[in-house]
């Protein structure tokens, strides 16, 4: 007895110092982008932080305001942090809930790994792996949704290790609390349920668990499908409605666009894929890694818990081929055509399997040479990121695509924090142009967009009756744009950068 206890303490002050190392590694990276402007540059990072602010900060606040296409975890996790004014100005609100999400995602995969390979330093080399990856610190240090996916997953498969193990009903409830996390934060959440049903019917001794798993899985989907049919009349808005990544597709193809890499094409898909990870992963954790795979499954005939952990942790991967060939999905690369960068930040979903296979090869070393071969193989897998031509993919693929959008933000949101007076009002389309408002310090409460509805909609119909705000920020050309000049308001200054729609500031008295 005193030796279980003296192991359980140990077990869990491993944890705690697991989860402190990943702390000091997650604040080193997190200042050094956020103290640099990178935090924000994403398009998405930027919506997703005021999406979050305007679900209260709003003329018409509500859970109508979380939209339709992105699922709502991410943005109530970010509601404490953003409704502070400075840290929405700045953007820092979006750095805090993905830091934590980056430290609970190492340190369930270091637990998960230790169940699996029964080596702490295997679980050591799986969390630094995972924690170290230049694309993995720069998404912790944005507003994006990744690592609270990828901390869901990683919970996900502790939990049904755990219950496999213990048989407990609590770790059914942690498996279905990891789940709908995940489902509630990214579709491919949705993707991994039926699988995990399967598992847990196959290894439970009471098939009511894994029925009480199914049943509370369930739970995070139709909340969603629920909350689409109640405010937008439609349960599959997020999948068919004029917003969804399908209709933008359909749009652009309408309109003479060429189809993406991989539209119903399995194996251009899979090398879409593939490039993508290698640009991510890095060459050598995915060499690492299949030799780790092949080590793994040679193994998982004697212990069903390393194949089932493969099997979980790469079926997000697999969920990206299936939806760029069957849902048009787009990842570009800059290796492949159209040569150039977008969404490649969806291979960081390899990342947690590759680390996981590669971390397993430390227990092929004696026992003593464990600790050391772990913390060596960590090094040189880091270390050679040095020699990339871009350390972060994700990063570069944020900095390119976000240059234009960058340089008319500020010009905008100078103009107006010099002009503009509290409570006077502006019209707006909500979308990038946000941006300017967030960085000009101006409450979105007062200003006028889409998600305000009817207010909305009868201006840009009537401007010439309903339209008052004192000021207007459009884009040349647009909706908003027409209804400013309809209501014959000045236009003050117009922003031009290359590449980049005009910007327009009007205003009237």
């Amino acid at each position: 007895m005193r030796g279980s206890k003296s192991s359980a303490i140990s077990r869990r002050s491993s944890v705690a110092g697991v989860a402190a190392l990943l702390a000091a590694i997650g604040i080193s990276a997190a200042w050094w982008c956020f103290h640099r402007g990178y935090s924000l540059y994403y398009g998405d990072a930027e919506a997703h932080l005021n999406i979050a602010r305007r679900i209260l900060d709003s003329r018409t606040p509500g859970p109508d305001q979380i939209g339709t296409v992105w699922l709502p975890l991410p943005h109530f996790l970010l509601i404490p942090f953003v409704m502070r004014d400075a840290w929405w100005h700045s953007g820092l609100a979006g750095v805090l809930p993905s830091f934590a999400c980056f430290v609970v995602a190492g340190t369930f995969l270091f637990s998960a790994a230790r169940r699996v390979f029964s080596s702490s330093a295997a679980a050591l080399a799986v969390a630094l792996l995972f924690a170290l990856n230049p694309n993995i610190l720069y998404l912790q240090a944005t507003p994006m949704t990744e690592l609270l996916f990828l901390a869901s997953l990683a919970a996900l498969l502790w939990a049904t290790l755990w219950f496999r193990d213990s048989q407990s009903s609590w770790a059914v409830l942690a498996a279905a609390a990891a789940s709908n996390a995940a489902s509630l934060t990214r579709y491919e959440g949705w993707f991994l349920i039926p699988f995990v049903c399967v598992y847990l019917w196959v290894i439970a001794k009471q098939k009511r668990q894994a029925i009480l798993f199914a049943l509370l899985a369930m739970l995070g989907p139709l909340a969603w499908l629920a909350h689409n049919q109640y405010y937008f009349g439609n349960a599959l808005e997020f999948y068919n409605g004029p917003y969804s990544a399908g209709a933008i597709y359909q749009r652009q193809l309408a309109q003479g666009g060429p189809r993406y890499p991989g539209d119903h094409d399995w194996f251009t898909a899979a090398r879409y894929y593939f490039a993508a990870s290698r640009w991510v992963a890095g060459w050598p954790l995915l060499i690492l890694g299949a030799a780790g795979a092949l080590v793994a499954i040679l193994r998982s005939a004697r212990r069903r818990e390393t194949g089932w952990a493969l099997f979980l942790l790469l079926l997000p991967p697999l969920f990206y081929v299936w939806s760029m060939h069957s849902s048009g999905t787009p990842i570009f690369v800059p290796n492949l055509t159209p040569y150039s960068w977008y969404n490649t930040r969806y291979a960081v979903a390899a990342v947690p399997f590759a680390a996981f296979v590669a971390g397993g090869l430390v227990t092929l070393l004696p026992a003593r040479g464990q600790l050391k071969g772990a913390l060596i193989g960590t090094m040189v897998i880091t270390g050679a990121w040095a020699f990339s031509a871009w350390p972060s993919i994700c990063w570069k693929e944020s900095e390119v695509n976000s240059e234009a959008r960058r340089a008319w933000t500020v010009q905008a949101a100078s103009f107006l924090a010099r002009e503009y007076r509290p409570g006077s009002g502006i019209v707006f389309p909500f979308g990038d142009l946000t941006g300017v408002l967030r960085e000009a310090g101006i409450p979105l409460r007062e200003g006028l967009h889409e998600g305000n509805g009817a207010a909305f909609d009868g201006s840009m119909a009537r401007p010439d009756l309903l339209l008052h705000q004192e000021w207007g920020l459009a884009f040349s050309g647009d909706a908003v744009s027409a209804a400013l000049q309809k209501a014959d308001y000045t236009l003050r200054r117009q922003i031009v950068v290359k590449g980049a729609p005009v910007v327009e500031i009007y205003h009237r008295e």
